[in-house]
């Protein structure tokens, strides 16, 4: 029996809702979800494993021009997920404009492997507003399928998983079959975490902000986390602790109930609050938060 695999990449624009389709893709809640556009930072891979095949999904930072090297990192990791993918999601939505990035765009036009251009957030239209829309992905992409969605309300969505696996490619695995992700459990951790900052928190503050876990520590029936949420200005450190500690309090045990149910275990969060002086701008501090790799 032949066996396939391959990379499959989800890219766009920022508040598109990749996020949203690549965690229905997976059937797990892997990428973090917030109205706020550039709530991914990092590439992250979801894995779906049966016999016949191996699907590996690319969640990507939404594509922007850069204003500081936080920004060129998250653009770098789109750049190479376009290189490498064996088939490409080009997710788009009723709202934003075809000409928007034409810069990468014509990227995506270049790549050699099926592009399918997926048009979210269809449960906001009428036949009308859906009709030249679709026109427009066509012309301007006469080779690529195009596919219809509501990520958020599941519409199209298995239509758009059997195509893909229509188009893998033959291969053996590139991971273990058991494998649902690359990423460690303490990037979920940290990212769960970002997550809850990025709902409460408004203007400059949840784009200043990084998690770092310090400590993860599994025993018998808990499970210790120790985390650092680093800001870029002292100003902001209060804001995120909040009066008598009570912001940072909330934030705690929201993402303490959200991993218990991820992990399937109990567990202890405690949360310190740093200041890295303007760390999106740093070089050696983004290495170290696992940018630039």
């Amino acid at each position: 029996m032949t066996h396939k695999a391959g990379f499959v990449n989800i890219l766009g624009n920022p508040n598109v809702g990749k996020s949203t389709l690549m965690n229905e893709l997976v059937g797990e809640r892997l990428s973090i979800i917030t109205s706020k556009s550039q709530t991914t930072r990092h590439r992250i891979m979801g894995i779906v494993n049966t016999e016949e095949y191996q699907i590996v999904f690319s969640d990507t930072p939404g594509v922007l021009k850069p204003n500081y090297k936080l920004q060129e990192a998250m653009l770098s990791a789109s750049k190479e997920a376009l290189a490498d993918a064996d088939v490409i999601l080009y997710v788009t939505d009723l709202y934003e404009k075809i000409d928007k990035n034409e810069d990468f765009l014509k990227s995506v036009k270049s790549a050699t492997c099926p592009v399918l251009i997926v048009i979210n957030k269809i449960d906001l239209s009428n036949q009308e507003q859906l009709a030249p829309i679709i026109e427009g992905w066509k012309t301007e992409f006469p080779h690529a399928e195009t596919f219809i969605i509501s990520a958020l309300h599941k519409f199209n969505v298995k239509e758009l998983f059997a195509r893909i696996v229509t188009l893998l490619p033959e291969s053996p695995p590139y991971f273990e079959k058991s494998a649902l992700t690359n990423k460690p459990m303490r990037f979920f951790v940290s990212e769960k975490i970002r997550e809850k900052i990025l709902l409460h928190y408004q203007k400059e503050i949840p784009y200043s902000v990084e998690v770092v876990v310090d400590e993860y520590k599994e025993e018998t029936d808990i499970v210790n986390i120790s985390a650092i949420i680093y800001v870029a200005r002292d100003s902001q450190k209060g804001i995120i602790i909040g009066h008598q500690g009570l912001s940072l309090k909330r934030i705690g045990t929201e993402a303490r109930k959200d991993l218990e149910k991820f992990i399937e275990k109990k567990i202890f969060l405690s949360m310190f609050v740093k200041v890295k002086k303007d760390w999106r701008d740093d070089n050696e501090q983004l290495q170290k938060f696992g940018y630039n790799q």
